[in-house]
């Protein structure tokens, strides 16, 4: 099954698992998949900036995403970002072999004007194959690339195989709101709009149109029952759901630390074994743990399924 323009739900952003010796832990992979299938995800997305990709060997990000697609029964997509387009075409061509659902690209830091941005995913539509669906992903608080709307319309005209935005710009409600302005005055074909930041903002990134959450929360059952309970028009049970968990998922954003905050999270609701990153990396304090240990504690008392150890919702 691969990615189309009306593709919609949850699709979670994957953390690359270690041992604490800094190899790749398979087997977390196998139980992280299995968390998120019981979390009801409707699809996976690896080797993101959160899967510390650019830390993987070429072949481990074969094997990385190979296992991801292997185990997994929803649809999988997978970060093929490279300086290079040779880089890119390989690496979609082996995933997309495996059965990868699409492929997601950012743009790489140099491109400054809209019409470098605007080649440039001319020429990565073209290096993947024609045949090959993409996911742009926008995140100029990481890149530092700014994607107009006007440019993100120009990129889905031009390029068929372009169907999803990864949408992450901030502030950029809307940024949602005009794309889909542009495609009900019949100017711009629909994308797939799937919203990061860690579900920042979901709460209205639902209202103003996106079709749901592609970012890594350590509770992705919250992702999920959010995003049904606004396709339900459930404003209200939607907002208070997403209050609850408001405290972690800003904590969970702090810039340098995020990635730790989740993997920790994540270890102790027993689905990684370990929380370990690859160095480069950034750790938790004893103090940031005892405090995440406590938002973790207030949540379970609000919504009964961010209770510990894992619980589904």
């Amino acid at each position: 099954m691969t990615i189309t323009r009306t593709t919609a739900g949850v699709y979670a952003i994957a953390p690359t698992p270690f041992h604490p010796d800094g190899s790749v832990d398979y087997d977390s992979i196998d139980r992280l998949v299995e968390a998120y299938h019981q979390a009801g995800v409707n699809g996976l997305t690896v080797l993101g900036q959160l899967g510390e990709a650019p830390k993987l060997t070429p072949e481990e990000a074969r094997k990385v995403a190979e296992r991801f697609i292997t185990a997994s029964t929803v649809p999988v997509t997978v970060g093929v970002s490279a300086p290079g387009y040779a880089a890119m075409a390989a690496l979609t061509d082996t995933v997309m072999s495996a059965g990868a659902s699409g492929v997601m690209i950012a743009p790489p830091t140099s491109l400054r004007t809209d019409d470098q941005i605007v080649t440039y995913y001319r020429g990565a539509a073209e290096a993947i194959g024609r045949d090959t669906p993409f996911v742009i992903q926008d995140y100029p608080l990481t890149f530092s690339v700014i994607m107009t709307p006007g440019v993100i319309r120009r990129i889905a005209v031009e390029n068929d195989n372009a169907v999803m935005l990864k949408h992450e710009d901030w502030p950029g409600l809307e940024k949602i709101s005009q794309l889909r302005a542009f495609e009900a005055e019949g100017t711009m074909p629909r994308l797939s709009i799937l919203c990061g930041n860690g579900g920042t903002f979901l709460d209205f990134e639902t209202e103003r149109g996106a079709d749901g959450a592609m970012t890594g929360y350590c509770f992705p059952e919250m992702l999920v029952n959010l995003v049904n309970l606004a396709q339900d028009g459930q404003r209200d049970a939607a907002h208070d759901l997403f209050d609850a968990h408001l405290p972690l998922i800003r904590y969970e954003q702090q810039p340098g630390i995020g990635l730790a905050v989740r993997k920790y999270v994540l270890a102790r609701r027993g689905i990684l074994a370990s929380e370990a990153q690859r160095k480069p990396a950034g750790g938790l304090s004893d103090t940031a743990r005892s405090e995440v240990d406590y938002l973790l504690e207030r949540l379970a008392a609000r919504d009964p399924a961010a209770a510990l150890p894992l619980a589904h919702a």
